[in-house]
């Protein structure tokens, strides 16, 4: 099947390039991961934005990084230092996959980060996008990326749904090979900030004359509906400085290796809930009680802990929202 193909000749295409890039050059978001070409540090902001907002991102990206500042430091921490820096972000497999590929590196290359995108297909947790997105913004190595925001802006420019080889052969027409790395940054902040998926600000688009879906009503396809689930905790503690935590087994398919409230036994609970609220994980809103005496059921292994150790921990994102809420947890 033939590529699809957006512009019929050069002329056209460099005009393309040329506005993309003056756009993006004065009107990017003012990230701290673009203002380095550190490939440790882009590729720790690559595998922290995969499915989470950048607003969630930042923080935890300055956090992470002056906890291991380099690959050799995230190489020889231990997993549980690894999760709880990362906790909050959800996704833990990723944290995961990127510590064993620090490993990788330091035992194979001597902890340097490879230049092209096939080397970096190699690493733990690394697939083709994230490789090419290294690779183009740290080395300049012409390859493009596509990503949601990516996809979503090539398929309204051409008014085709297009996947697959076909997706990523358009983008890489597209590329601008002399600046690759500004380039596939200003795709990605264009459709993150002006081709959203619903109501597209068409009218401020910088490319908007090449594109086939400019000011037509573009609605979102589908939209996902979230499994609603009820969920009743213990927040139960002794000598008021010691707190009842879980450890899920690594048996278990979600967030193994990871500290959580306690759920209460499945019986009516005698006293009122100290707290009532809601947590969205994937696709599943959770409505939460938190209750502060009863009995805890035992499908983790349960540890008392003492406070001042819970930011130590590799703590679960709805546990640590309900710490900070009731100020148990800075």
């Amino acid at each position: 099947m033939p590529a699809a193909r957006p512009f019929n000749n050069s002329r056209q295409l460099q005009g393309f390039r040329r506005q993309i890039l003056s756009w993006y050059h004065t009107k990017r978001r003012d990230l701290p991961w673009r203002k380095t070409r550190n490939p440790y540090r882009i590729w720790v902001s690559e595998i922290m934005l995969q499915q989470t907002r950048v607003a969630a991102v930042l923080e935890h990206y300055r956090r992470f990084l002056k906890r291991f500042p380099t690959v050799s430091r995230l190489a020889v921490a231990s997993e549980a230092d690894v999760l709880a820096a990362w906790s909050g972000l959800g996704y833990y497999r990723r944290a995961r996959m990127l510590h064993r590929a620090a490993k990788q590196l330091v035992a194979e290359c001597d902890g340097r980060v490879p230049k092209t995108s096939a080397e970096l297909q190699q690493l733990a947790g690394i697939g083709r996008y994230t490789a090419n997105a290294i690779a183009s913004i740290a080395f300049g190595e012409p390859v493009a990326v596509v990503d949601g925001n990516v996809e979503r802006v090539l398929n309204r420019l051409i008014r085709a749904e297009v996947s697959g080889q076909r997706l990523w052969t358009a983008a890489q027409e597209l590329l601008d090979p002399a600046n690759p790395s500004d380039f596939n940054q200003a795709m990605m902040e264009l459709g993150a900030t002006i081709c959203t998926p619903t109501a597209p600000l068409c009218r401020n688009c910088p490319i908007s004359k090449h594109c086939a879906s400019e000011s037509r009503t573009i609605q979102n396809a589908r939209t996902e509906q979230k499994r609603q689930r009820r969920t009743a905790l213990l927040l139960l503690r002794r000598q008021r400085d010691m707190v009842l935590l879980g450890r899920r087994s690594g048996r278990e398919s979600l967030m193994p290796g990871m500290w959580e409230l306690p759920q209460l036994k499945a019986t009516v609970p005698a006293v009122p809930a100290t707290m009532k609220l809601r947590h969205s994980i994937t696709t599943t809103d959770w409505t939460v009680e938190v209750f502060a005496s009863g009995d805890p059921e035992r499908r983790a292994s349960l540890k008392w802990v003492p406070m001042a150790q819970l930011g130590t921990l590799p703590l679960t994102g709805l546990t640590r929202k309900i710490l900070r809420k009731l100020k148990l947890l800075a």
